[in-house]
């Protein structure tokens, strides 16, 4: 039978599970006065309610020995389970993914340099991704500087993402694409002799 997960109160209260007895009042008091029912502006009760609970079983000694034995198995099983979703392919899957969005990215940009929005569903559909797999990606490429997000939702290459492009050979082969992608690379092909020569290079 699955064991059901444990509550993590240090968690809760926001303090380690090697805290001593008197940081754990001194925390307690500080979020219990802070999300008391009564208290106007931040007062939560369901909050309020979880804290308690967390802080009543954490500041008996008793409880909080029995607490830690069934805290310290559920943490190794959620942290096994983690481990085993995560992709086989691992970074040279992600590396990729993270190519693509910039070579999508790009040769909109070479297209019409002054709108080149690509929004997340052509990005899914090109990369043949879920949403949820890119985000990952674009935080990281945003955080490059190499994309930005435009006020219209969609992504596009920068300056900085352009000359990572071209510096680093980041331009991936039209073979690692869906069929989709022709669509989108088809102008790119008419003007390839003002493209990079690294264009579509193998990795």
């Amino acid at each position: 039978m699955e064991q059901e997960p444990v509550p993590d109160y240090y968690e809760i209260l926001q303090i380690s599970p090697n805290a001593e007895q008197e940081t754990i009042e001194r925390v307690y008091r500080v979020l219990a006065k802070r999300y008391h029912p009564d208290h106007n502006g931040s007062g939560d009760a369901a909050k309020f309610d979880t804290i308690t609970k967390a802080y009543r079983v954490l500041s008996d000694l008793k409880k909080r020995k029995e607490y830690d034995a069934n805290y310290g198995t559920s943490r190794n099983i959620e942290w096994k389970s983690f481990f085993n979703g995560l992709p086989s392919e691992g970074a040279d899957k992600d590396k990729m993914i993270y190519q693509g969005i910039l070579s999508i990215l790009y040769i909109a940009r070479r297209r019409d340099a002054l709108n080149s929005g690509v929004g997340i569903v052509d990005l899914e559909k090109l990369l043949g991704s879920s949403e949820k797999q890119l985000e990952f990606h674009i935080w990281y490429l945003k955080e490059k500087g190499w994309i930005q997000r435009l006020d219209t939702g969609g992504f596009a290459i920068t300056v900085n993402g352009v000359d990572a492009v071209i510096e680093k050979d980041l331009l991936l082969r039209k073979d690692r694409f869906l069929p989709a992608f022709n669509d989108l690379s088809s102008d790119e092909e008419e003007s390839e002799e003002h493209a990079p020569s690294t264009e579509y290079s193998k990795q």
